[in-house]
């Protein structure tokens, strides 16, 4: 179950989220009602170099000066606000959304890192979010900003308004959830740093994986499977270094079968791969859709027990669960392929 579906412009040009709004609501019989969302890459251009942390507070007067104390600690807010919502009669409003804009001190991250301000930020979303003191960042990218909560996809969007943000990229997702709750955390996407993640399945080796996530200082407080993909994809591509087809190919890698029968110098690398991150390959089930500020990918388990539909338009790249979905948002659509189980499909900007 689950519907997701992703849409990216080569050429950065916007999109309003009218027809990401139009497109997840196809997906309506994939959910149950208890979660959607979407996040939206190029929305914040006057603070795209500061982070845009987005929160869920629990309450507002309690919670809030307690967080306003650790960004003072660890750097500058620029601007914070709450995040325009809009009164639903389906859908109650448990959390306070807020936004603050924030520049980290990179004199205080780890000596020697390589990208000190993103450690900065990533260890403040772990520290936070693990103290469960009633503030949850749900999002930390630069330019960047989800918008999730319990609902049906019509009902988030229009809580958020979400038709009145313009981006380049957007990802969506409406959730049935099978081993844990529904609740605003635990909504797709899933946010570290620029890396936004939608999920479709089930993660069956979600218990070695975080074990191994955890090794490397995350800290998994969602309760859920789809966490755990978007910290391994940064750790593979942001701290270790590897281009994005290698991370895929680490976490969804060939069976082992299938790389015998491959030439001497392929099988080499497919071997040391699969070797490498043996711990961070992921079973089961599943259809996922990732981004940052610079790609999207799509890519599925190496059975493809869950479906995913490529299109194309133009500059326009389309990745989701269902063809209905792609052409809700782009009637006109000029290709539409289905790529074969484990086969990555990843798109580019360009300007």
């Amino acid at each position: 179950m689950c519907g997701i579906i992703g849409v990216m412009d080569r050429t950065r040009r916007t999109m309003d989220g009218s027809g990401i709004r139009k497109a997840l609501s196809m997906m309506n019989e994939r959910g149950s009602g208890e979660g959607a969302g979407y996040v939206a890459y190029g929305i914040y251009p006057d603070y795209r170099d500061y982070y845009a942390l987005h929160v869920f507070f629990d309450n507002l007067r309690e919670n809030k000066p307690a967080l306003d104390a650790a960004l003072a600690q660890w750097g500058t807010v620029e601007y914070d606000e709450p995040i325009p919502t809009h009164d639903l009669p389906n859908l109650r409003a448990v959390h306070t959304p807020w936004r603050y804009f924030f520049k980290p001190d990179a004199s205080l991250a780890v000596p020697g890192s390589a990208t000190p301000e993103d450690d900065i930020v990533s260890a403040l979303t772990m520290r936070i979010n693990a103290a469960r003191q009633g503030a949850l960042i749900f999002s930390s990218g630069k330019d960047l900003g989800v918008f999730k909560a319990g609902g049906w996809p019509e009902d988030v969007a229009d809580f958020y308004r979400i038709q009145d943000y313009e981006g380049y990229l957007w990802l969506a997702h409406n959730r049935y959830p099978t081993n844990t709750p529904g609740w605003w955390g635990g909504a797709h996407p899933f946010n570290l740093l620029d890396w936004s993640v939608v999920h479709n399945g089930e993660i069956t080796s979600y218990g070695t994986n975080r074990r191994y996530i955890e090794s490397f200082g995350y800290t998994c407080t969602m309760f859920t499977d789809t966490e755990v993909v978007a910290y391994l994809i940064d750790l593979l591509v942001r701290r270790h270094g590897l281009d994005v087809d290698l991370a895929v190919r680490a976490l969804a890698p060939p069976f082992w079968e299938e790389i015998d029968r491959m030439p001497e110098t392929t099988r080499e690398w497919n071997c040391a791969i699969r070797l490498a991150y043996a711990s961070a390959m992921m079973n089961g089930p599943f259809a996922i859709v990732a981004a940052n500020r610079e790609m999207m990918v799509g890519f599925t388990d190496r059975s493809k027990l869950r479906p995913m539909v490529v299109g194309e338009c133009g500059d326009r790249l389309y990745i989701s669960s269902e063809e209905a979905a792609i052409r809700a948002m782009e009637p006109k659509v000029e290709s539409i392929t289905t790529p074969a189980a484990g086969e990555p499909v990843i798109g580019r900007v360009v300007a």
